[in-house]
């Protein structure tokens, strides 16, 4: 079981470094090509469809995963269970697009960018018709990975051979929701080898309705939290500039994000598996080695993101426009391990344990909260740098939340962040971070002496890397840092 779960870990490790190499690889492009304003008028309008859309799925993916579990052996009750998901959601998107529709028809900002906002809704019938919380529910990473990376491929070439001005940004928004597109088309395809959709018993859906308006209206709420900065930004400033600064500082941490969160994918289910069994001490040693697993990667980016953050968001958007970039990532990269051992807490602790009411409490707080502290940092503390105040009100939030949580589940959470491992990746970071203090300024300076100041940026961020990554490696083996053992062993 142990090395199931490992070897589902690695595969989706490379999936997401994949995917987040993809994305490192356009998104600069994308940046410089596009245009702050275009960029930022983008992220907005994505935003504002990203609520509704959310709203479409009901929270479908996550109690389906837990219910599709149960019953994965019994074909019958699987194909049921299916079907009743996707009724529901289909009903719950026609519903949610019907509201989104009548705002953007009555809303002057929002009739304005109409065109861009239902192309982005897109996303409505693709959420619908992917069905990749029965791909979770089966473990099928193998080919998720496979699937994801080939269609990323080649979207990203035909961004590339595409995207030319700001004047694209309807047909970038387009080749983004395409990957859904896809990523339906292939998921239907290999639907029947999971299940018959086929009515075997009549319908129950009276058995979902407590668990899904509780998680409903978690998923609503968390969509708020995670959005509300961009959507306050957009409206503290009419020209969106600042969305597309805030957009490249917080790119680094989403890339991050996104390879803890695909890890999600592969625990989940076993979390749910032991909760049922009622076996804590596998429940507990899951959720702790998870833990590790996120520290391990955030910890160490952390320290890059906060040492490096100037030339990484050079990199990325160019050397003209977005301004505050650099200090937006530095100051919301916290945001790494705050963010993720929430969603550690709450997906594989509260959801397992039906506990859920739990997370609606924090969360419903802590939108107040954040609406409250972007608008007094944005508009009051940094009136002239808007971004950044949206950014320390979203950062403390995150931090606050966090406390609240482990608080809430300090029986199964306490071993997920204050165990002897997750010291010695915390004393690694510290230590690459004050290297890179003493290094980086002599590094940058002796290249940007030799070459082009872009060119620089890049080089420095690859050599600063490189020497974090010897040093950190060698201190995880030196350590005997657990997760790099058990690599040992299995070999």
């Amino acid at each position: 079981m142990k090395n199931q779960v490992q070897s589902n870990v690695i595969v989706n490790l490379i999936r997401t470094v994949t995917m987040t190499l993809l994305s490192f690889v356009t998104f600069p492009y994308v940046c410089r090509v596009l245009g702050d304003s275009a960029l930022g008028l983008y992220s907005w309008a994505a935003a504002f469809v990203y609520y509704f859309v959310v709203l479409a799925k009901v929270a479908i993916p996550n109690i389906a995963v837990r219910e599709c579990i149960k019953v994965r052996n019994n074909p019958d009750e699987l194909s049921t269970k299916v079907q009743e998901f996707f009724i529901i959601q289909a009903i719950a998107t026609l519903v949610s697009f019907g509201l989104m529709a009548i705002l953007v028809f009555t809303i002057p900002a929002l009739r304005e960018t109409k065109t861009l906002v239902f192309i982005l809704s897109i996303n409505f019938l693709t959420n619908v018709l992917t069905f990749e919380w029965l791909y979770q529910a089966f473990e099928k990473h193998t080919y998720l990975a496979i699937r994801s990376v080939i269609i990323a491929s080649v979207i990203d070439i035909i961004i590339f051979a595409t995207i030319r001005r700001p004047e694209n940004v309807i047909l970038y928004s387009f080749l983004v929701v395409s990957t859904g597109l896809l990523t339906m088309v292939s998921n239907l395809i290999y639907l029947p080898k999971l299940v018959r959709i086929k009515k075997c018993r009549p319908y129950n859906f009276k058995q979902y309705i407590p668990v899904l308006a509780t998680l409903l209206v978690i998923a609503f709420v968390g969509s708020l939290y995670d959005k509300t900065d961009t959507f306050i930004l957009g409206l503290i400033d009419p020209s969106k500039t600042s969305v597309g600064s805030y957009t490249v500082g917080v790119k680094s941490i989403e890339i991050v994000l996104g390879i803890v969160m695909s890890l999600s994918a592969v625990f989940v289910p076993r979390a749910v598996y032991y909760q049922q069994k009622e076996d804590e001490k596998q429940f507990n040693n899951l959720n702790m080695y998870s833990g590790n697993i996120t520290l391990l990667i955030v910890l160490p980016a952390i320290a890059l993101s906060i040492t490096l953050a100037m030339p990484i968001t050079k990199v990325i958007s160019g050397l003209s426009g977005y301004a505050d970039a650099g200090t937006i990532l530095m100051v919301l990269s916290s945001m790494m391990a705050t963010f993720s051992i929430c969603n550690i807490v709450y997906t594989q602790i509260l959801i397992p344990q039906k506990k859920e009411r739990f997370y609606l409490y924090v969360i419903l707080v802590s939108v107040v909260l954040n609406v409250a502290l972007s608008v007094l940092f944005g508009v009051v503390v940094f009136k002239d740098h808007p971004a950044i105040g949206v950014a320390v009100g979203t950062a403390v939030t995150d931090l606050l939340m966090l406390a609240c949580l482990i608080g809430l589940t300090w029986k199964n959470s306490k071993q997920i962040i204050f165990n002897t491992n997750n010291i010695k990746l915390l004393v690694l970071a510290i230590a690459i971070a004050l290297i890179n203090i003493f290094i980086r300024q002599p590094i940058e300076a002796a290249f940007l002496k030799t070459m082009n100041e872009e060119t620089a940026y890049i080089i420095e961020i690859v050599v600063v890397f490189l020497i974090d990554a010897i040093i950190y490696v060698a201190g995880l083996i030196l350590s005997r840092e657990k997760f790099v053992r058990s690599l040992k062993l299995k070999r």
